[in-house]
C-alpha cells in the first residue's frame, strides 16, 4: 500500500475533490468552483492527488481535466481486504463464544422462558 494515498486522502479539501470526481471528470476551473477555492489552491491540491496516483489529468486545449485513477483505489481496497478478513475471523469466533455462553445459560430440559400475557382489562369477557 502506498502510503502516499493515505496522505493525499487524509486532507479534507482533497477527499472533498476526490468524492467529486467520483461522479465525473471535472477540469481544475469547475473544481475550483464547486469547492470554493482559488485556482492555485485547487491546483495545489491536485498536485497531490496526482503524484500520488489518485488522480490523472489530461490536457484539452486550455482545460485541465481530472479524472479518479482506479489502480490506487483497487490497491487500498486490496489492502482494506486484509483487514476485513481479520476482522470476519474475531466476529466469528465472538459469536462462537457468545453462543456457546447462551447454550450454556439456558438448562438443556427448561423450555425457553416466555412472556405471560397482560392481565385482562375490567369488563373483558376471557
Amino acid at each position: 500500500m502506498n502510503v502516499a494515498t493515505f496522505h493525499a486522502l487524509a486532507d479534507p479539501q482533497r477527499l472533498e475533490i476526490v468524492e467529486l470526481l467520483r461522479l465525473k471528470p471535472l477540469t481544475v476551473g469547475e473544481i475550483a468552483a464547486q469547492l470554493q477555492l482559488r485556482q492555485p489552491q485547487t491546483s495545489k491540491h491536485l498536485r497531490v492527488l496526482q503524484s500520488a496516483g489518485v488522480i490523472e489529468m489530461q490536457a484539452d486545449a486550455n482545460r485541465r481535466i481530472c479524472s479518479l485513477r482506479p489502480e490506487a483505489f483497487r490497491a487500498l481496497d486490496d489492502w482494506l481486504t486484509t483487514f476485513r478478513q481479520l476482522w470476519e475471523e474475531r466476529f466469528d469466533k465472538l459469536d462462537g463464544y457468545l453462543q456457546r455462553l447462551q447454550d450454556s445459560a439456558q438448562p438443556p430440559d427448561q423450555p425457553p422462558e416466555t412472556t405471560p400475557p397482560p392481565p385482562p382489562k375490567p369488563g373483558d369477557p376471557r
